[in-house]
């Protein structure tokens, strides 16, 4: 592993795309953790929202938990049989409960002060490969499985409806939208994305408000903007779009997308899309590509007037060595956040007002590497 520091820097501003300029910066790599001996790899990162703690699944099928202010590791959740495709703390409540979703079928809870596994939901045979909580008593916990979308009452654990005719195939992300509790968003391999009111009693004929055809298979949406109105769709073969979810709106479709954003750094091309990133409270978004040797770059997107992908504003390289899966992004401490790959790593990268900028270590908390079940696809499931 490489024990020095590496720099990330920010280049010159575009004001036309972000209207929210910041000075120019520099962030560096502060620390590097191998989670796994040999070629396991990291799939998410996510964190507590007191920033404590943050979970991290690997292609092992376990779950580990780091310290994101140190790198500390803190202990491991183990008992799914296969790929964890999703994980996320619980809500403020229960700030110590940590929820993942797999393969085989379940959705866990697990008390990350014991690491011990405290409930479990099932979908029999289906896959589960995502989760959200909400409805408009907070009660309700969606999963996206096989074509179906399944809930449950988590505080008693009851699968209370089952949406089988708004999809026919995977349904790859179920997302409760931000201040609309009682509205779900799904998407699907079919290509399509529903909106749904789970208000009452939930079937498919009187809770469908509307469907939006994308056209090809959907990899991760999320939301952004004023009142969380709009909505962008990241596709498994590296499309861009952005929506108002709620009128059904196309506002931008950058079909070639990664060819925008390649032209618009001087590094290796962009082979593949991790995520969007909304910096601030604004409708400004990112998308952050990356290369195949671990390169990573934030490209602000222009969907309005004239489509386009502008410069670079920030390049993170030199923490990783292969494809990286997930981004963490910080919200203080003089962090910029985390990443983690296919390379088995975790990256820590400081910002500039960080007195620690120039220094850079690796954790000597290295933990004994679980029998592998490595899923080669990036696009897990598929």
């Amino acid at each position: 592993m490489d024990d020095t520091t590496t720099e990330m820097e920010v280049e010159g501003e575009e004001k036309h795309l972000d209207p929210n300029p910041n000075p120019k910066k520099r962030f560096g790599l502060r620390n590097t953790i191998q989670t796994n001996f040999g070629d396991d790899y990291v799939f998410q990162i996510t964190a507590k929202d007191d920033w404590t703690s943050m979970a991290v699944s690997l292609s092992t099928n376990t779950v580990k938990l780091y310290s994101p202010a140190t790198g500390q590791y803190q202990g491991e959740c183990r008992g799914h049989s296969n790929t964890v495709n999703h994980i996320s703390f619980s809500n403020l409540a229960t700030p110590h409960v940590l929820h993942s979703c797999s393969s085989d079928g379940t959705i866990r809870a697990w008390d990350t002060r014991t690491f011990q596994e405290v409930s479990r939901m099932h979908a029999g045979s289906q896959e589960i490969f995502s989760f959200s909580f909400g409805g408009s008593s907070d009660n309700l916990l969606a999963a996206g499985c096989q074509s179906q979308i399944l809930f449950w009452d988590w505080r008693n654990r009851k699968q209370v409806a089952c949406l089988e005719e708004s999809h026919v195939d995977d349904v790859t992300q179920v997302h409760f939208v931000p201040g609309y509790q009682n509205k779900l968003v799904s998407a699907s391999v079919d290509g399509l994305m529903c909106i749904f009111n789970t208000s009452g009693d939930i079937n498919d004929d009187d809770h469908l408000e509307s469907v939006i055809n994308v056209g090809t298979s959907i990899g991760k949406v999320g939301f952004f903007g004023e009142n969380y109105q709009k909505l962008w769709c990241l596709t498994h073969i590296e499309s861009l779009s952005i929506w108002d979810w709620k009128n059904s709106i196309n506002e931008a479709n950058l079909e070639e997308a990664r060819s925008l954003a390649s032209e618009s750094w001087a590094l290796n091309h962009v082979d593949y899309f991790v995520d969007c990133h909304n910096p601030g409270e604004g409708e400004c978004l990112w998308v952050i590509g990356g290369t195949n040797d671990g390169a990573l770059g934030y490209f602000p997107v222009n969907y309005r007037g004239e489509k386009a992908i502008g410069s670079a504003k920030a390049i993170l390289t030199g923490g990783h060595k292969g494809v990286v899966r997930s981004v963490l992004h910080a919200q203080s401490h003089g962090l910029f956040g985390w990443t983690g790959g296919e390379d088995g790593r975790l990256c820590c990268w400081l910002s500039d007002d960080s007195s620690e900028i120039n220094r850079a270590w690796i954790s000597s908390s290295l933990v004994m590497k679980s029998p592998k079940n490595r899923n080669k696809n990036r696009h897990s499931p598929y």
